[in-house]
């Protein structure tokens, strides 16, 4: 341990949030306060981004008209998954992708224009606007575990017509719609796992030394 390490119980804190964040589907409905749903933004905007472009841009959707076009975005988008994954496709459907209807607050996360004025750090890997603003999700997601508020990142969508539908200008790019609020129990382990979808690998399998594919 470092001089500039947290003490013991924060850090065990801060690696518990990590362990436990899930990607929610199923939410009790309820409210998220003015002054925590800040907070959670807050924490959002403390994120890393490349050349500090700081690329987020969060859009609240406080009209329940438009929660539910965005739903059927979802929806229409889900189908086209179904038919895309062939002999899966049955499966697929039987899984819940999304919570916007029963979550208490709607984000639409997504990438500001004018991007490409920003040339440090993207001069050969422009997609840096991506990872900067995952990272700003992946702030909120764990400071909102931490505060007991479940969070979905629901990505089913054609990004042209959430564009069109929320009036983005040209080159902006929404990126997620996230699901918050309250749920009755986070998932024991990634709900894919918990319905037999997928299985996680361990990182025994993705960490190689020196060289791609050799292992340490």
């Amino acid at each position: 341990m470092t001089d500039n390490a947290f003490p013991e119980a924060d850090r065990a804190a801060v690696y518990r949030a990590i362990a436990e964040r899930r990607d929610m589907r199923h939410f009790s409905g309820g409210t998220v306060a003015p002054a925590l749903l800040r907070r959670l933004l807050e924490a959002a905007h403390c994120a890393p981004s490349v050349g500090l472009m700081q690329p987020w841009r969060f859009i609240r959707i406080s009209d329940r008209a438009l929660r539910g076009r965005i739903q059927q975005l979802v929806e229409e988008e889900r189908v086209r998954t179904a038919e895309a994954l062939g002999e899966r496709s049955s499966e697929f459907m039987k899984l819940k992708v999304e919570g916007i209807n029963d979550c208490a607050e709607v984000l639409v996360a997504a990438l500001s224009d004018d991007r490409e004025r920003h040339v440090f750090g993207r001069r050969t890997l422009p997609e840096m606007d991506l990872a900067s603003l995952s990272c700003a999700i992946q702030n909120l997601w764990l400071a909102a575990r931490a505060e007991g508020l479940g969070l979905g990142w629901v990505s089913l969508f054609e990004p042209q017509a959430l564009a069109d539908l929320l009036g983005l200008p040209a080159g902006a790019k929404p990126l997620a719609v996230l699901c918050l609020g309250p749920v009755e129990a986070f998932y024991p382990a990634p709900m894919l796992v918990l319905e037999g979808w997928a299985q996680a690998r361990p990182l025994s399998e993705l960490l190689f030394e020196n060289q791609w594919g050799v292992s340490q």
